[in-house]
């Protein structure tokens, strides 16, 4: 191959790559923006939270719990232990159990018992 192929192959894969890396940060702020619309409210008894608790019902649910589909990102609720993990390209990890923010303002607990889960936390 000539000088000017190679060059011309290099600056294709390096706008490629970032572009798809581009692409792909952006679906990572989406997820992360998109998941909790709520502010305030962050000291118990925590009231005076503004914005929309998470839907609950719009998650898929598996045999483990719910999984909040993203476009990068999918995060899951264990339907028993409350655990949320998250899991990028088939990758899984644990992150913590719910908050008490968390639990008080979407009420996680309820959105579990009403499909079909036994919450223990």
């Amino acid at each position: 191959m000539s000088i000017k192929i190679m060059t011309i192959l290099t600056r294709f894969f390096s706008v490629l790559g970032l572009l798809l890396s581009a692409i792909i940060v952006t679906g990572i702020v989406l997820d992360f923006r998109d998941f909790d619309r709520t502010k305030g409210g962050y000291e118990p008894p925590y009231e005076g939270v503004t914005g929309e608790p998470i839907d609950w019902d719009k998650m898929d649910l598996t045999s483990t719990g719910l999984v909040k589909r993203g476009y990068v990102i999918n995060v899951h609720l264990h339907g028993t232990t409350g655990m949320l993990s998250f899991e990028i390209f088939k990758m899984k990890w644990n992150f913590r159990v719910v908050s008490g923010r968390a639990i008080a303002v979407h009420k996680p607990r309820e959105a579990l018992i009403r499909r079909g889960f036994s919450p223990e936390f």
